[in-house]
């Protein structure tokens, strides 16, 4: 016990902030989604908008949360804002959901990518790999099918997890450098990819793609590749869009990490909001870039429907020919091992400070000797690996959606709160073109929610049930410690 440390080490600088937020934000996503996204809404013009509304509500959320950041420089940021601006049932809400789907399912998500795309390389660690399973019987193609069954990529995205959770685990210095050394190497690449597909392609199909415009049109249902695309608009167009958001907001989420490791990070009332901005500056940028660089490269249905709907490896095969697929395949293995880093790295410390609090596990709320808290980062790995064999990563990517943009609607309503609340607190940085700016997010996130429930209302209500099932728990908590409010 007198080598547990009482407190975090101060060891972060901006740059290590920056690269927090962009190599979060940076996994499989933007090589991936926006296939989904062609499909929803059938036009270069709306591919584009999807993604710069995603960018816009990013930036948005992350400048408004500086203002919280500033106030509450401590680990546990989002848990920690909602419990100041609210109640402590709230900040435990946002908790139990980070522990229970956002966090460790992202993390699960992030590892399975990795593992898909290894398999590029490696074909004996692909899904196809079955290791264990319980037989169903063969489909209609003679492939076999399964109730359950664990493949070589989930075992790999096990083992990515279990490494990483190891490495952060032995201090905050490790997981730095991973972090900054692997963000730096996905930025220049992602940079390269966008800047050599404008260069080296020979024959455009931008104006092409451009002829659609804002034209917007939906695949019918059960069409496929070539089935009817039937135009749309108006609320229709709004659900579409909505659903299309899905694979942009997962694409551009945990920005927020940075804020939960706030009691490491050097000068934090100036240096989270700072990383908060530029981190999720860099990232819209790529993101943005990287599809006017598909709309120059392919045609707009092979940005639909890309082999393997993958459809950077598309572009990447149209720009470097065969080599293609195992350069993308190279670069997703880079970014989702960067990315779940500091997914893991970060994670934990919301644990930590709920622990403090006597809302979470009362061993996730030590520190090791190495100023890090390991049991909580232990903990995480548990569920994340658990929920890497459930196998059914793409509905939990729909439950994240909504229950993240649902608690950052709800943190920047805190904004509003805090400042007649708290008036007093000192505010180093106050949140961009206030109240317009947060306002307009607010509505926007809550479009989001309402439309997605009505596009996917299976995985926004079992995200809502999951948020709902966490009121017990903090009663139970909560009447075992006398200092929080039952």
């Amino acid at each position: 016990m007198s080598e547990e440390q009482t407190s975090f080490k101060q060891s972060l600088g901006l740059i290590d902030g920056t690269m927090l937020v962009a190599g979060s934000m940076i996994g499989s996503g933007i090589f991936i989604v926006s296939s989904d996204i062609v499909q929803n809404v059938g036009s270069a013009g709306w591919l584009v908008a999807v993604w710069l509304i995603t960018g816009f509500m990013t930036i948005s959320a992350a400048v408004s949360y500086g203002e919280l950041s500033g106030m509450y420089p401590k680990a546990g940021g989002q848990y920690v804002y909602l419990k100041e601006a609210f109640n402590p049932l709230a900040g435990f809400l946002y908790g139990w959901s980070f522990f229970a789907v956002i966090q460790t399912a992202t993390i699960a998500a992030v590892g399975v990518a990795f593992s898909r795309f290894t398999a590029y390389l490696i074909p004996q660690v692909g899904e196809k790999n079955i290791l264990f399973g319980i037989e169903k019987g063969l489909n209609a193609a003679g492939e076999m099918q399964y109730h359950f069954s664990i493949s070589a990529a989930q075992i790999l995205a096990i083992i990515l997890i279990c490494f990483l959770t190891y490495t952060n685990s032995k201090g905050v210095k490790g997981g730095k450098i991973i972090q900054n050394t692997f963000t730096t190497v996905k930025l220049i690449s992602l940079f390269g990819l966008i800047i050599l597909g404008f260069l080296l392609v020979k024959h455009s199909f931008w104006e092409e793609n451009w002829q659609t415009g804002f034209d917007a049109m939906q695949l019918e249902k059960g069409g496929g590749k070539d089935g009817n695309w039937l135009p749309i608009s108006g609320t229709v167009l709004i659900g579409a869009i909505a659903a299309a958001m899905v694979g942009s907001i997962f694409s551009s989420d945990s920005w927020n990490n940075v804020t939960f490791i706030a009691g490491e990070m050097k000068n934090p009332k100036r240096n989270i909001g700072l990383s908060l901005f530029l981190g999720t500056l860099i990232v819209t940028i790529i993101y943005v870039c990287a599809n006017l660089m598909y709309l120059h490269v392919l045609p707009l249905k092979e940005i639909a429907f890309p082999e393997g709907k993958r459809v950077a490896v598309a572009a990447s095969n149209v720009i470097f020919g065969p080599a293609g697929s195992k350069v993308i395949a190279v670069m997703i293995m880079i970014s989702t091992f960067g990315c779940n880093n500091g997914l893991i790295l970060a994670g934990a410390r919301v644990y930590y400070t709920m622990a403090k609090d006597g809302l979470f596990f009362k061993q996730a709320g030590t520190l090791n000797k190495n100023a890090v808290p390991q049991w909580a980062l232990w903990a995480q790995a548990v569920v994340a690996s658990l929920l890497c064999l459930s196998g059914g990563y793409n509905d939990l990517l729909d439950m994240i959606a909504f229950v993240v943009v649902l608690f950052y609607a709800l943190t920047i309503v805190g904004i509003f709160v805090l400042r007649r609340k708290r008036p007093d607190i000192p505010r180093p940085y106050k949140a961009f073109a206030y109240p317009v700016l947060p306002a307009i997010y607010i509505l926007l996130a809550i479009t989001f929610c309402v439309f997605l429930i009505l596009m996917k209302p299976k995985f926004a209500v079992i995200g809502l049930i999951i948020v709902l099932a966490g009121i017990p728990l903090y009663f139970f908590a909560a009447s075992r410690n006398k200092q929080v409010t039952p």
